[in-house]
This record gives C-alpha cells, structure tokens and sequence, in this order.
C-alpha cells in the first residue's frame, strides 16, 4: 500500500481523488450547545395575568466567531428578546447558543461567509426552540422567531464596521 493511503473496511486500499481535482468542501458541526440562557419575568405574577391589549415584541440577533484551531471555529448565534405590554416589561430571554464547527477546503474568500450565514442558519431552529420552550416554561405562550435572513444581516455588520472605519479612519476633515 502507498504510504498515506488508506484503507476501506475490506483491506483494500480507499480511493484517492485524481490529481488535480480539489479536495471536496466540507462543513461540519462537531457540536452545539447553549452557552449563556437567562430569563427574566421581572413583573410575575402580574405579567402572567391576562393583558389588556397584544405585547410588543423586540428581539436582535448577533453572530460571532471566533477560530479555536486550524480548522475549528466556534460560532456564537445570540439572540435577545423582549416582551412589553403598556410600557411595562412581561419577559426578557437572552440566549447565547453555539457550535463548533470544522472547515475544509473552502476557499479563504467564502470563509467568513460560510461561517456568519451558513453555520447560523444551520443553528437557528435549535436555538428558536430553546427561546420557545424557555418563554412557554416562564408561563407566556411561546415566543416562535420567524426564519432570519443571515445573510442580510451579515451585510449590514459589514456595512456598519465600513462605516465606522471610515470615520474613525480619518477620511478628512470632521471639523465643522
């Protein structure tokens, strides 16, 4: 057997890409889990009482990244949500959910996108569970987060740190 070759379950030796062909992209989630959830139902018992009118929601997303070895990453979905019924807070939900994931063979220019949009949207209905068993657990009925656009958001975190640096950069003259 060539050396660094391997072997598949029957003794023979596993097949090799042809030379030249790139090695296969690959995106893999070792694992997930919830690393911060707090809730808060500062008014209860009150809040659980019945409501004169619809609450209001508010809720914002955030990802973060951040590389734990040549190939790992630990992707961080957060997720904040509240509820206000006349003016007066019914819940608030803070969860950080995460997983940490492996990268092959995906070209440096796809990367940041792969793992701000791609590991996310993967994620997201774990992490929408979590929000709606934890807000139906807190007594409200449960908090059921549409679908997000990753990428839109992606976009806009990007455009905001463009801005900021151009700012910040110096761009010219920010006297008035």
């Amino acid at each position: 057997m060539a050396q660094g070759a391997t072997a598949n379950g029957n003794g023979q030796p596993a097949a090799q890409p042809p030379a030249g062909d790139p090695a296969p992209q690959q995106l893999l989630i070792n694992g997930q889990y919830i690393k911060d959830l707090s809730f808060e139902n500062p008014r209860a018992p009150q809040s659980l009482m019945q409501q004169a009118g619809p609450p209001n929601f508010e809720f914002n997303v955030d990802v973060t990244v951040q590389g734990v070895g040549s190939e790992n990453y630990e992707v961080v979905l957060i997720i904040n949500a509240s509820a206000k019924a006349q003016n007066e807070t019914l819940f608030v939900v803070e969860l950080a959910y995460a997983a940490i994931v492996t990268v092959r063979n995906v070209p440096q220019q796809m990367l940041g996108a792969v793992l701000v949009i791609e590991v996310p949207r993967l994620i997201f209905p774990f992490a929408r569970n979590i929000i709606a068993e934890t807000t139906r657990d807190g007594g409200f009925p449960p908090l059921m987060l549409n679908p997000i656009d990753f990428a839109e958001i992606a976009r806009r975190k990007a455009a905001a740190e463009q801005a900021a640096a151009t700012v910040s950069g110096g761009g010219g003259d920010a006297t008035a």
